[in-house]
């Protein structure tokens, strides 16, 4: 048989007893690895994340080979949000436009976004507002309530307060909506040393870092379902925030770390 094959009797034997490479081998061992970073990030990982966790784990592989690993076996991060158009608009009579896209800072607590947005659910809608520090990506404060009245942001804005207790003035940036815009939330700002920062009105990119959060919870999350109750998309929602978000998932803009690790890592 190895005559009609033109094969070496040595090598016909030696695939006979180990008929799998050892790069098919290693190939397996680490398509397990992948797997778990994927599940563990339940699906929101692409192949740059789930290298870094791989190398954070002792790992040494390329990540070329994660990357054609994961592509062989169809493993690829959840996507289906596009990102919002940019409109023009007026600047606010209440607040100027003081961040003016300068969404990277040298220190923490110096620059906060924040914004709402809306989940459904069969109960009907769930509102969530966000209080999101610019230097970290970190969410400092967040608040869910079923209606939009003006404890929603300010109580997003108690928690990123009581949380990180600022020793000096922070910028807060929101957009230009009815709950910003109110003497309540110009009020609260000044009693706390808060100077309000404002979009121009309907120019979503204005306060793109809140947006991205916003779009990483529908896309990594959420992802189009309806919850059946309000209290189940709180329980979720709670979980990508301080679970998920704060505490593991690799952000780009950190360096591939977690807002945690980061804030951790420059103390």
């Amino acid at each position: 048989m190895c005559r009609v094959l033109r094969i070496a009797r040595a090598g016909f034997y030696a695939w006979l007893h180990k008929p799998v490479s050892d790069r098919a081998i290693e190939d397996h061992r680490l398509l397990e690895l992948i797997r778990a970073s994927y599940s563990a990030s339940r699906g929101v990982y692409g192949a740059r994340r789930v290298f870094q966790d791989m190398r954070e784990a002792g790992e040494l592989c390329g990540k070329h080979r994660v990357a054609k690993i994961m592509r062989v076996n169809q493993i690829k991060a959840l996507r289906g949000y596009k990102a919002p158009r940019p409109i023009a608009g007026r600047p606010s009579i209440i607040a100027p436009n003081q961040l003016e896209r300068e969404f990277t800072v040298s220190d923490p607590d110096t620059a906060w976004v924040t914004d709402i947005t809306y989940i459904r659910t069969w109960q009907g809608w769930l509102y969530l507002a966000v209080v999101v520090d610019l230097y970290s990506r970190k969410v400092v404060g967040w608040s869910m309530k079923p209606s939009l009245n003006r404890e929603i942001v300010l109580d997003a804005l108690l928690m990123a307060l009581w949380r990180r207790r600022p020793k000096k003035k922070v910028l807060v940036h929101s957009d230009q909506g009815s709950q910003y815009s109110s003497d309540d939330w110009l009020r609260f700002c000044k009693t706390h040393q808060l100077e309000p920062s404002m979009s121009r009105r309907g120019n979503c990119w204005d306060n793109a870092v809140a947006e991205s959060f916003f779009s990483s919870l529908k896309k990594e999350r959420i992802k189009k379902r309806i919850y059946k109750t309000r209290d189940l998309a709180k329980e979720d929602i709670f979980d990508y925030i301080e679970a998920f978000y704060n505490r593991t998932r690799r952000h780009s803009h950190l360096g591939g770390v977690s807002p945690e690790v980061f804030e951790a890592a420059s103390k």
